[in-house]
């Protein structure tokens, strides 16, 4: 989901490790979603994503960079019964339930324990009117959260001062 930027102010390349270094090091210890801790994840992933690109792309003797930046993290749960990720349910001791993925059935459960309607999904769009040659954005999906049944979806806005 990586999208190329030719006029980037950073490589896509160490725009991809930093995203995933900052999904990392917010999810990473995760074991599956937990709706009070998102807030905190994205909090950790776009404020480690900010520091690392404004630090990466200020020029040595100046104060700021020659850009500014719009960082958005997006952490959405997967409708994944507790069980199928054999993890406890809302907080509760681990069930030796069979693991089984069913939208279907209606007692199927979120990783919060809640009974869930059906799979989600998510389609998200950004267009802008801006200079080509000096801003951009690049958008990029961590993989590591499919596991934990969530999806982290990041993209970075850079517009020239």
């Amino acid at each position: 989901m990586a999208s190329p930027q030719s006029n980037a102010p950073i490589s896509t390349t160490r725009l991809k490790q930093i995203a995933m270094d900052a999904c990392q090091n917010a999810i990473g210890s995760a074991e599956f979603y937990e709706h009070s801790k998102v807030e905190g994840w994205n909090g950790t992933i776009i404020n480690s994503i900010l520091r690392a690109v404004i630090s990466e792309t200020t020029p040595s003797g100046a104060q700021l960079p020659a850009h500014k930046y719009v960082v958005n993290s997006t952490i959405v749960q997967h409708l994944v019964p507790t069980s199928a990720l054999n993890k406890p349910k809302g907080g509760s001791e681990a069930k030796a339930d069979s693991p089984r993925i069913s939208t279907s059935d209606g007692n199927a459960t979120a990783t919060d324990g809640k009974p869930h309607v059906g799979r989600r999904g998510m389609h998200s769009a950004t267009q802008a009117f801006w200079n080509e040659k000096t801003d951009g954005m690049w958008s990029f999906k961590y993989d590591g959260g499919e596991g934990k049944g969530m999806d982290v979806v990041i993209s970075v806005i850079w517009i020239g001062i």
